[in-house]
């Protein structure tokens, strides 16, 4: 199994690939969740069973379009062509949804994009990890996702042409 480090980073890597595709498409986006909570406190949090634990990656804005992006790194099957949501995130999501009247969008490496209300009404229950988490989860189906550009727009033309 990867150390702690290296799934940080992956998912670090991912996070940034996710803010860069959204700001191309207009979007002013920043950093939330535990991603800027300081080591001790992200550690204590884990210790806990809040809502807090799922807190979502990134606030994005677009005009007065507000939404949450909870990025999702290496949760796709290549074997069985389906995303993978832990059951307790997506309770967390619906519930941030309705206390915040904000949209949750849950996006994948291959930015595929499913909300935590697709998760619950298109996944099937999954059993519990022996790896990982051990935590039980939904698996949905690559077919049931949502296109990144259909839901947050194509990327702004730059100006630039390909022969340039």
């Amino acid at each position: 199994m990867p150390s702690f480090q290296h799934r940080k980073a992956v998912g670090d890597a991912h996070e940034l690939r996710v803010a860069q595709e959204l700001t191309w498409r207009g979007w002013n986006v920043n950093a939330w969740g535990q991603g800027v909570l300081t080591d001790p406190v992200r550690s204590a949090l884990r210790g806990t069973a809040s809502a807090l634990r799922w807190t979502p990656d990134l606030i994005i804005a677009k005009g007065q379009q507000i939404a949450l992006i909870d990025c999702k790194s290496r949760m796709t099957s290549r074997a069985t062509s389906r995303h993978v949501v832990e059951r307790a995130a997506v309770t967390a999501h619906l519930q941030l949804v309705a206390w915040t009247l904000l949209p949750v969008y849950y996006v994948f490496d291959d930015l595929d994009v499913l909300t935590p209300h697709d998760v619950l009404t298109a996944g099937r229950h999954g059993p519990y990890s022996n790896a990982g988490s051990g935590s039980p989860y939904y698996l949905v189906p690559v077919s049931r996702s949502l296109a990144f550009d259909t839901t947050f727009g194509a990327q702004r033309s730059t100006g630039l042409s390909a022969a340039a």
